[in-house]
């Protein structure tokens, strides 16, 4: 079977990259031909905060959307522009995400509703749609669209053995730097803790400024800036807690590298990080928005280290049940043969 991926990033950090490039690879290792159109690959003009809008542009340009394929397979939103033009029997969709509650949420109501009557046209374009999340899922099926809910997943044979543990009670963050991300809302919080603790921040975007900002005034917080991913994750292992305080988020690339590793998860209460986290039994979570009560939980949380310890043995057990990469990369190629079957019919 021939499949192109289409996608705004296949390497980096977590989130997209981070499931692109494991999918192309597990394909190919069972024996499938791929090729990937990504931002990396891709001749692009950035139009200044519309990054995965002129990937979309520019890429329809590519010389792979020329060839013939089986499957073409995008993923979020925007790639939905190049994949009309792919040549292939079957296309497919992955959602990372709500696209317009993330536009909403990035420019503003009018905006937000403008991408909900643009997606809802788009997506009747494509013949099978999957979701990373169940929340997503509910979402679009709510429009009227029939979406199969294959989950985000981790590598668990590419863990790194390495363990980067510089400070007593290292409490790390791992993202982009942006508002969506809450990442102001945990300097924020870390800062009332007045705790002997240590937070390392690790990633880049925008805010980089402010939090460059904080750590000039609080020694306690490090600033890392980006790191390739093996050094990200040896200090999520060697880390006492990693904390996501996202506004907004997909299911969670980070959650469950840290749950892999076995290191202790707090995270705001929004619907997709509630789909990891049972609170109290695989993490912990904390009400959205809120920086007194993040406070208050890494100041607890710091304090119960046998409890840390239980719930991260507990998420580790669930991560293996249901999303590892073994388990995800059948469910797509099953979902390959039944949208090719389909279409055959």
């Amino acid at each position: 079977m021939k499949i192109l991926i289409i996608s705004p990033k296949s390497k980096g950090i977590g989130g997209i990259a981070s499931h692109v490039s494991e999918l192309a690879t597990l394909l190919k290792e069972r024996g499938f031909y791929v090729k990937i159109v990504s931002a990396e690959n891709t001749p692009i003009v950035n139009i200044k905060g519309l990054k995965n809008s002129s990937f979309a542009f520019f890429s329809v340009f590519h010389p792979y959307l020329m060839k013939e394929y089986d499957i073409a397979h995008a993923h979020n939103l925007p790639s939905i522009i190049p994949l009309r033009f792919a040549r292939a029997q079957a296309k497919i969709l992955t959602l990372h995400g709500i696209y317009s509650k993330q536009i909403s949420f990035l420019y503003g109501r009018i905006f937000g509703r403008i991408a909900e009557i643009v997606e809802k046209k788009m997506l009747t374009w494509i013949d099978g749609i999957t979701a990373i999340s169940k929340s997503v899922k509910k979402y679009y099926e709510a429009l009227g669209l029939k979406v199969e809910y294959i989950p985000n997943a981790v590598n668990i044979h590419k863990l790194p053995k390495e363990v980067t543990k510089l400070y007593d009670n290292q409490i790390v963050y791992v993202g982009r730097l942006s508002k969506e991300k809450g990442v102001d809302i945990l300097v924020k919080a870390f800062i009332k803790t007045k705790l002997d603790a240590h937070l390392l921040i690790v990633g880049k975007g925008p805010l980089e400024g402010f939090l460059r900002k904080y750590a000039q005034k609080d020694k306690r917080i490090h600033y890392t800036g980006y790191l390739e991913h093996s050094k990200a994750l040896s200090i999520i292992a060697g880390s006492d807690l990693l904390i996501l305080p996202s506004l907004y988020e997909g299911l969670s690339t980070v959650i469950l590298e840290a749950m892999a590793l076995k290191t202790p998860v707090l995270a705001s209460d929004i619907s997709e990080n509630k789909e990891l986290i049972q609170h109290g039994e695989t993490g912990f979570l904390f009400p959205k928005g809120s920086v007194e009560k993040l406070a208050f939980m890494i100041e607890y949380l710091l304090s119960k280290k046998d409890l840390l310890r239980k719930v991260s043995e507990k998420a580790y057990q669930l991560v293996l049940a249901e999303y590892t990469w073994d388990v995800v990369i059948e469910k797509y190629v099953d979902f390959y043969e039944k949208i090719i079957e389909a279409e055959n019919l």
